[in-house]
């Protein structure tokens, strides 16, 4: 299994930057990527970005492409989501998220909010 804990989460005005990090543990082998998602109440889960741990390639949802920068840190079993330009559209709970063999494991997610 594997377990997965968000920070850096908080209130900042539009226009502001914040990094979030996802450290993971337990069979990070099995880990092939990590993704974040978010999610505001009374709406679905969007997915944000995702990173291919072997590779490092990374996706970007078409609303935080050129803005939202994901990265890794190898020996620290560690991913960042560095958020730039930051939009009251972007306020919710971000999720880091990581495919785990037939299974999907979640974090406990972090507030992002962006006050206009």
């Amino acid at each position: 299994q594997v377990h997965l804990v968000e920070s850096g989460g908080g209130l900042v005005q539009s226009g502001d930057s914040l990094r979030l990090s996802c450290a993971a543990s337990g069979d990070i082998y099995g880990i092939s990527a990590m993704g974040w998602y978010r999610q505001v109440p009374g709406k679905e889960r969007e997915f944000v970005g995702l990173i291919r741990m072997s590779s490092g390639s990374t996706n970007y949802a078409t609303s935080v492409k050129g803005r939202f920068t994901i990265s890794k840190h190898n020996t620290e079993n560690t991913v960042y989501l560095q958020m730039n330009s930051l939009k009251p559209d972007d306020t919710g709970v971000y999720y880091c998220n990581a495919p785990y063999y037939t299974t999907e494991c979640w974090g406990q997610g972090t507030q992002v909010t962006v006050s206009s």
